[in-house]
């Protein structure tokens, strides 16, 4: 079974961008690259900056972590990249 994480990647604007992967360095690669493979959403937006990475474990919870990720205002999002310790009190606040 493959690990997954969860990454965010930091815009020139300074917004925030949340997938999942099995590699974080192939696809933060292939996201500055701007090719077909990149987020249509990164595309143009560069410099991109990876600010998170975390090990989620299976695809689906990869996937649960990362929708939850994205539900967060940007301020909880800003406080994650800065105390990444802190994951387990930001995103259960959000589910509830």
């Amino acid at each position: 079974m493959a690990s997954w994480y969860v990454y965010m990647i930091r815009c020139k604007s300074g917004a925030l961008y949340t997938g999942i992967t099995t590699d974080v360095d192939r696809r933060f690669a292939e996201h500055q690259g701007s090719g077909f493979k990149a987020a249509r959403y990164l595309r143009g937006r560069g410099p991109l900056q990876l600010v998170l990475t975390m090990h989620a474990g299976a695809r689906g919870a990869a996937l649960r972590l990362e929708h939850r990720i994205k539900c967060l205002s940007k301020a909880r999002k800003e406080t994650l990249v800065q105390h990444p310790e802190s994951l387990l009190e930001i995103v259960g606040a959000a589910s509830t």
